[in-house]
């Protein structure tokens, strides 16, 4: 490890996230690396505590992902779906029979007085999970929607009505009185801080809404780096660009590296954008042009490792300005 004994911080949620997180992985030792996920999209289904950003990432980092989906795991059946369809129960929310192990056992541990972190912790020792995985806050936190259609519960908008209303605005109820989880308050002596390639408003600004966690950035001194989550205009996974474009942004990484504005030091750049380089550096963040699409394992550990590369240049800068 290069300059410090405490590693990387990733902030991480949705696909993109976990498939950097894994790629982390595979270039760090374990304990330098923490992978802090967003939580606000867990809800309650089924009267089982799901917690889909926290599953996503433990999978990926396990080696039981869906391949194709990138959520879920491998090799899955639908046994307890088509049973629960049959009887005439919810099935909007689809939960394959592996993954429903994974909740009910969450589920009666957090009913016999756990927190999310320590069954996260469990969870992930038994998958086989050697870096740390934890959970942005123990407490609840809800995002809400609000759309053309209304207020809507994430899941409601995300799932059931596959992202189609118009977003106006998303909050995230309890934020405020949450306690974020200690390694976002204490960051000093970090090698830096990731924030993965997730969806900016859905999976990375539940974590910065959090108290005590946008002045730990503030006060850090490692380099603080986003890589794009946006590649031609087109978000490489999920409603990004969509979103971008009803919340009044640049459907663009331009767009996004705004939207971090002062909290990032550098920005991951595709190099199908490279021609945006200047004006984003023009907001006073340094760009590393790469290729940032991972659709192999070698694409995730490329990616980690030239990321990797440029917190350490950044470092550099920041140490001799």
């Amino acid at each position: 490890m290069a300059q410090n004994d405490r590693g990387i911080l990733a902030l991480a949620g949705g696909v993109g996230g976990a498939k950097l997180a894994l790629g982390l992985s595979t270039v760090l030792p374990a304990e330098a690396l923490t992978v802090a996920v967003n939580t606000a999209d867990d809800f309650e289904h089924l009267g089982l505590s799901i917690s889909p950003d926290l599953d996503t990432v433990m999978y990926s980092l396990a080696g039981v992902a869906n391949p194709e989906t990138g959520w879920g795991r491998r090799d899955e059946s639908w046994n307890a779906m088509a049973a629960l369809e049959q009887l005439g129960g919810e099935t909007w929310f689809r939960l394959g029979d592996k993954d429903l192990a994974t909740h009910i056992e969450r589920t009666r541990r957090l009913r016999a007085g756990e927190t999310l972190l320590t069954v996260t912790r469990t969870l992930a020792e038994r998958l086989g999970v050697r870096c740390a995985i934890v959970p942005m806050t123990d407490d609840r936190v809800h995002t809400v929607v609000t759309t053309d259609q209304g207020e809507l519960a994430f899941q409601d908008w995300f799932v059931a009505r596959r992202c189609e209303p118009a977003v106006r605005e998303v909050r995230f109820e309890g934020a405020d009185v949450a306690r974020a989880n200690p390694v976002l308050l204490d960051m000093m002596g970090l090698r830096g801080v990731i924030f993965g390639p997730s969806n900016p408003f859905l999976s990375v600004a539940p974590i910065l809404a959090l108290p005590g966690v946008r002045a730990a950035l503030d006060r850090t001194r490692a380099p603080r780096v986003a890589v794009t989550p946006i590649v031609g205009g087109r978000a490489i996974k999920g409603p990004a660009a969509k979103m971008l474009a009803e919340l009044g942004h640049d459907v663009s990484a331009l767009g996004v590296a705004r939207y971090y504005g002062g909290l990032i030091d550098g920005f991951v750049l595709d190099q199908a954008d490279s021609e945006l380089k200047a004006a984003i550096e023009r907001l006073g963040t340094k760009v590393h042009v790469v290729d940032t699409m991972m659709q192999t394992d070698e694409d995730k550990r490329r990616l980690a490792a030239a990321t990797l590369e440029f917190v350490d240049a950044l470092a550099c800068r920041l140490q001799h300005s």
